[in-house]
């Protein structure tokens, strides 16, 4: 059984790009009794090495991204509300008339315009975050200032629950990846492995680009959250992955072409384990292996991932199933990979 309760925890931690302490520093307090060695790199990534029962034939590298999508106070107002801009790719239409937490402890929402006072021409569009600011409750510029300033960080502020089998959070994208690789870390390993928890991968990447240039893997393994479109009325060549159907496995996205040894190995690893697998039908998104592929003399590649409906928004839903075999899947894989069977 996987631990959720420790998935909980992951995602109920404040951390957009660039204010990931606290992620880091729960991570630390879970794997720091198990790690060989710890370091913290300039940037901020997590590095940790845990030897296994041997050596590894292949030098591997496990990553997954701390960071989460959110936003940032820009400017205080006359009235007390923040001017903020978005931090890695929102959606726009899922903005408006959220909660959020800014800077950590003081609650707000995110409003605009009223309805009624909007032109038939702005009923129709989605609102840009320029038209829109957060309101904490203060009245003033002065009795905001007291509280925030310009470069605090806000997240949105939504919870943790389970139903029917699914698990609806925010920032799923990417602690359920970091949630795997502490189990993997805590259950102990067959083969010697780096573990990258990265930095800033929601706004170009940048965390693993220095850390796998650092690390000098032979191979990684991506653990990512992809989005699944499995709607009613959405064609299905456009579906991208289906939330139950299983971990997800890419032969390509826009800013990696994986390793086909590798995307086969993954294949028939599921198929040995008796778990579902499925692969991203469109090339769409991209993950942490766009920097990590073309390191130094070049790493070979794969990325797991799981189908995850609503991403970048305050919410997302990830079956528990999907979680398991994934987590079956890359305990598997890299063992093979470490191995040198592919």
């Amino acid at each position: 059984m996987a631990d959720y309760e420790l998935l909980k925890r992951l995602c109920e931690a404040q951390g957009i790009s660039g204010d990931e302490g606290d992620v880091r520093e729960m991570i630390l307090s879970e794997v720091r009794p198990y790690a060989d060695s710890i370091s913290v790199t300039p940037l901020g990534n997590l590095i940790v090495s845990v030897k296994g029962k041997q050596p590894a034939k292949t030098r591997l590298m496990i990553n997954a991204h701390m960071d989460e999508v959110g936003f940032i106070v820009t400017q205080i107002r006359e009235d007390g509300t923040l001017g903020f801009s978005c931090v890695g790719g929102i959606d726009r239409r899922v903005i408006f008339g959220r909660r959020v937490l800014v800077a950590e402890k003081y609650p707000g929402v995110i409003g605009g315009k009223p309805v009624h006072l909007l032109d038939s021409d702005g009923r129709s569009k989605v609102p840009s975050p320029d038209d829109l600011v957060i309101d904490i409750g203060t009245s003033t510029r002065a009795e905001t200032e007291a509280l925030v300033c310009p470069g605090d960080s806000v997240t949105f502020d939504s919870g943790y629950e389970e139903s029917h089998g699914k698990i609806l959070a925010r920032a799923i994208d990417d602690r359920a990846g970091c949630a795997m690789m502490i189990e993997l870390i805590r259950e102990g390993l067959e083969y010697d492995t780096v573990f990258c928890f990265a930095v800033q991968e929601e706004i170009g990447l940048k965390g693993s680009k220095t850390a796998s240039f650092e690390i000098d893997p032979q191979a990684a393994i991506v653990l990512e959250s992809t989005t699944a479109a499995d709607f009613k009325g959405v064609p299905e060549e456009k579906r991208v992955c289906r939330v139950g159907k299983g971990p997800v496995v890419s032969f390509m996205d826009r800013s990696t072409i994986y390793d086909k040894g590798y995307y086969r190995l993954a294949f028939d690893t599921a198929k040995e384990l008796g778990i579902p697998c499925q692969t991203k039908t469109t090339v769409a998104g991209g993950n942490d292996a766009g920097a990590i592929h073309v390191s130094r003399g070049g790493v070979r590649c794969a990325a797991v991932s799981l189908p995850c409906r609503y991403l970048h928004s305050a919410v997302s839903m990830i079956s528990k199933e999907d979680y398991e075999h994934a987590l079956m899947l890359v305990r598997a894989l890299s063992r093979k990979i470490a191995g040198d069977e592919a």
